[in-house]
């Protein structure tokens, strides 16, 4: 797992494996956000826990190691759009074939799923 500015000590030390993933609790990156001194880097780890708790929610309360990779490759200016779409539209069609189930994700893009399927 890889932190945009962040010691790979620091990482090692916080992550913990939640079911199949490896996940940071929110607390420690909200701490982390309200004790680094440089700006920039408090944005960018706010920004990959908005990411992780709202766009690609996992475990609650926790940042999925997934979600850092992907942030962490928004700097090399790999676009996002194209995951996003996958993690989107994958369990919306497995909750489509099984009729049953939910979906915890982004409503704007359950809104675009709904009118491509509708």
């Amino acid at each position: 797992m890889n932190i945009t500015g962040i010691s790979k000590q620091w990482v090692a030390v916080w992550i913990k494996q939640k079911g199949e993933s490896k996940c940071i609790p929110w607390k420690n990156l909200q701490d982390l956000i309200l004790a680094h001194p440089d700006t920039k880097k408090k944005v960018d780890v706010f920004a990959l826990s908005i990411y992780g708790l709202i766009i690609f929610p996992k475990a609650l309360g926790h940042i999925d190691e997934a979600v850092s990779d992907l942030f962490d490759g928004l700097d090399r200016r790999v676009t996002p759009v194209l995951v996003i779409l996958a993690e989107t539209f994958r369990p919306l069609n497995a909750c489509r074939r099984t009729g049953e189930g939910r979906f915890i994700g982004c409503a704007q893009l359950l809104l675009a799923w709904f009118y491509n399927h509708f």
